[in-house]
């Protein structure tokens, strides 16, 4: 499938409910009446867009459509979409940058959002278009958390660095670099520990886990990936913003968004915390994740 496909695939719960509650009013030109403004808010509030999200989006389709004869709804909701989704300075890639060798990335987030799972599908796509990569197994406060990423690396055709549970996470991280460096190994994604920014053990760790990186390898890691589980709808704005504030967090990724109704809250995470997106799950197999494109993601949420 195309890369719109993919995502309009995996956003069609969310397109549902908001062609659900607009329906045929999506294809209006000219002005909106009132009746129709107020459904499109509902519909746009139970997708998890927000309420300070929704009203920008509405009043920013408004002024294109008044700005351009015989604009449709649907075709003004996805450029101010677009508009709200893309960052200024341009797409954020979640990819090695030439002349980094090792690329260290962390996969950080709260418990249940998929960070491992991700982990070794974003390690299956590097290897896959040649970039020698490594799993590194930071987390050792879950049971079987680096049990399940070596099923991923196996699957990925990857090699991954581990220790016993209850390990020291930032020993392991240190062997792990090590070992890319000493094997000249290009991608190092490094799986941590889920955790609430209220867990001060858990985050003076992560600080820890960062400041061993760069002690390793100097400037890593050259990426932090913010986790989010798009099935949490707007409380994952919530646990971004409040796990910004004590992480340097580089761009978000936001996964199972096949399987909810609330998609849109991506729309929300962008517009309140200013982070770019970098990376969408849209399903559960190896490769059931892409790029984050705002073009793409605006035209399957409306089209």
């Amino acid at each position: 499938m195309s890369l719109w496909e993919r995502f309009r695939d995996g956003l069609r719960r969310t397109r549902d409910t908001i062609a659900g509650g607009v329906g045929a009013a999506l294809g209006l030109s000219g002005a909106v009446d009132p009746a129709t403004l107020e459904r499109l808010e509902e519909a746009l509030l139970l997708a998890d867009v927000g309420p300070d999200t929704t009203d920008r989006l509405i009043e920013r389709a408004r002024s294109l459509m008044g700005a351009e004869r015989g604009l449709e709804l649907r075709g003004a909701l996805e450029r101010a979409a677009v508009e709200l989704l893309r960052p200024a300075e341009g797409p954020v890639e979640f990819a090695p940058a030439p002349g980094q060798r090792p690329w260290v990335a962390l996969i950080v987030g709260v418990n249940g959002a998929g960070k491992t799972t991700l982990a070794g599908k974003l390690a299956a796509r590097f290897a896959r278009a040649g970039h020698p990569s490594l799993l590194v197994a930071a987390d050792t406060f879950r049971a079987a958390a680096s049990e399940q990423l070596v099923v991923w690396a196996g699957r990925a055709g990857v090699e991954i660095v581990r220790a016993r549970d209850g390990a020291d996470p930032a020993a392991v991280v240190h062997d792990g670099l090590s070992a890319a460096v000493a094997r000249g190994t290009e991608v190092v994604l490094v799986d941590t520990a889920g955790r609430l920014h209220t867990q001060q053990n858990l985050m003076a760790e992560l600080e820890k886990v960062t400041r061993v990186c760069g002690r390793v390898v100097p400037g890593a890691p050259h990426h932090t990936l913010l986790v989010l589980d798009g099935t949490q709808g707007l409380n994952a704005l919530a646990q971004a913003r409040e796990f910004g504030r004590v992480a340097k967090v580089t761009s978000l990724a936001v996964t199972k968004l096949d399987g909810t109704s609330r998609g849109g809250a991506v729309l929300a995470i962008r517009d309140q915390l200013g982070l770019p997106i970098s990376v969408v799950g849209l399903g559960e197999g190896l490769d059931d994740w892409e790029r984050f494109d705002a073009e793409s993601y605006a035209r399957g949420l409306f089209e």
